[in-house]
């Protein structure tokens, strides 16, 4: 799997758990779901997103 569509899924997979645990678990688990929108809404405007540097260093392909 090339970086963006890993980015995408581990995206998703986040928001999914996150509104999951805060429907089960505690509402406070929202936050973490808008942490992700707010950082996906970031990287719409400047291209840098800090899960992509990571992905990077862990050394997947572009």
């Amino acid at each position: 799997m090339k970086l963006h569509e890993l980015l995408r899924l581990i995206a998703g997979v986040f928001v999914l758990v996150a509104v999951v645990l805060g429907a089960i678990v505690h509402p406070y688990w929202n936050y973490f779901a808008a942490f992700v929108a707010v950082n996906l809404i970031q990287s719409a405007f400047t291209g840098w997103c800090p899960m992509m540097v990571l992905l990077r260093k862990l050394g997947v392909q572009e």
